[in-house]
């Protein structure tokens, strides 16, 4: 496709940063059920390059589930997750390893090393996947704690750091390995309002700057409306709605409406 033709294949988010129509990830028919319980029951999802999309459901309802089924934690029952033009289901296991190395999961929890500083949570993905001299393998540590506003935190323990301070840290440890996908499991998950807004904003700001593409889990409406380009909804197994936020917040659905009658 020549380069004139290009520039009407591109959409801009909110935040005025590109969103290219490439997909990086493509979720088809995806099944998943445990024992009797059908948590997945045909999930179609795209997620295309720079863009943020939130998920919203009820509580139980599979949204985490679905995280760890695109990086293969769960196996699916059925179905075709694509990533960044790789068949996931069908990856032996020095292919996913790879795969998920351009893969950032930030968990509700920072999960971090509690035994080591934060220096040496960032070196441990470094050391393990990363053959680098010791020059570049320090800038690419000041660098992500730059990033994140925590430079001043490199050699603190996670026990001397606050919930968002320990947040800002996972995700500076994920950004250490450059990824090119962001999975976002309930981000604010027990902070306090404003500290919640920093790291909503944090997320727009991994966007902006890494031109990451990313799924963010929630239940958090404040949280959706700052991150969001594209909202989809969560029901019985399946998507049921999706749209921006603002188009979202004026649906007639009660399902739908609930969650934005909690803002």
């Amino acid at each position: 496709m020549d380069k004139e033709n290009d520039t009407n294949i591109k959409q801009i988010s909110k935040e005025g940063i590109v969103i290219e129509d490439k997909n990086v990830i493509e979720i088809s028919d995806l099944k998943l059920s445990f024992g009797n319980n059908a948590v997945l029951q045909g999930i179609d999802l795209e997620v295309k390059k720079g863009e943020t999309v939130v998920v919203l459901g009820k509580s139980g309802t599979g949204k985490s589930v679905l995280l760890k089924c695109i990086v293969r934690l769960i196996m699916s029952d059925s179905g075709k997750i694509n990533v960044l033009g790789m068949d996931v289901l069908t990856l032996n296991d020095k292919e996913l390893v790879k795969l998920r190395t351009k893969i950032g999961f930030i968990f509700q929890q920072a999960a971090l090393y509690d035994s080591m500083t934060v220096r040496e949570n960032l070196e441990f993905p470094l050391e393990r996947h990363e053959n680098l001299d010791e020059d570049e393998h320090n800038k690419r540590i000041e660098e992500v704690l730059e990033s994140v506003s925590q430079k001043e935190s490199i050699d603190k323990m996670p026990s001397e750091l606050s919930g968002g301070m320990r947040k800002r840290i996972g995700v500076a440890r994920t950004l250490i390995l450059k990824p090119e996908i962001m999975l976002w499991d309930e981000p604010t998950t027990g902070l306090d309002p404003a500290t919640s807004r920093e790291i909503s904003y944090l997320i727009v700001k991994m966007q902006k700057d890494f031109n990451v593409s990313s799924i963010v889990v929630t239940h958090d409406m404040s949280c959706a409306k700052i991150v969001s380009d594209r909202i989809v909804v969560l029901k019985d197994g399946k998507f049921i709605i999706e749209g921006t936020y603002e188009e979202l917040s004026k649906s007639d659905d009660e399902f739908v409406k609930s969650f934005f009658e909690e803002v």
